[in-house]
């Protein structure tokens, strides 16, 4: 197991208000809305989650990033656990020809407004029991979704991610290295369910077997 951080770029453009975040608004009531996974998650004001996610093009170096460095190739199957609206697997598509392509994600929502070009390698369903056999992936990733499940569905989920790739695999989750991003992520967050720090999510992924690499949000 590596920690590989492909998002830093990308998480570090935005400007975060923390204190704002549970100031302004009523943030219980915003973390409710945004666990329904809904308009008001994706598309509604930034106080309910994204603020509007939108396709820009800025998943394109990483999908070239992530490709090179796990020497994905042509053919490949790839399977993105949590995919919301499958920008990044659109990408995918776009730098390696003729990948076979799949996508997971509870949310109803954002999987009728993924990339058109996307929709139909997509399906409605639980990162804890995913419909697939034994190693039938060339390259398993999720991004900022395990964080999300209680600890009793996160086992079965980092199990099951386990069962149905490869060597090639990745879990991006939302974490602190100290007490400020700990506070910073306390404010910031609205859907966490599983708050660990860096060495409490290394040792559950060596506990639950996982073999594949990680990488860490941080809210600096």
């Amino acid at each position: 197991m590596k920690e590989l951080n492909f998002l830093n770029n990308y998480h570090n453009t935005t400007k975060r208000d923390y204190i704002g975040r549970v100031t302004e608004t009523d943030k219980a009531l915003c973390a409710e809305r945004a666990a329904q996974w809904g308009f008001d998650y994706w598309d509604g004001d930034r106080h309910f989650g994204y603020g509007g996610y939108h396709y820009d093009g800025r998943w394109l170096p990483i999908a070239k990033q992530i490709a090179k460095h796990y020497k994905l190739q042509p053919g490949d199957r790839i399977l993105d656990v949590g995919c919301g609206k499958a920008f990044l697997l659109f990408e995918f598509q776009n730098v390696l020809k003729q990948p076979h392509l799949f996508g997971l994600d509870i949310s109803i929502y954002g999987l009728e407004h993924a990339k058109p070009e996307i929709k139909q390698n997509l399906i409605l369903g639980n990162a804890n029991k995913l419909p697939w056999p034994d190693d039938y992936f060339d390259f398993v990733y999720s991004i900022n979704t395990f964080h999300n499940l209680k600890v009793s569905s996160l086992k079965e989920a980092i199990q099951e991610m386990e069962r149905v790739g490869k060597k090639k695999k990745w879990i991006c989750v939302e974490s602190y290295r100290n007490e400020r991003e700990k506070v910073n992520l306390l404010y910031w967050q609205l859907t966490c369910n599983s708050f660990f720090s860096v060495d409490e999510w290394q040792w559950l992924y060596k506990e639950w077997g996982y073999s594949g690499d990680y990488g860490f949000i941080f809210f600096e």
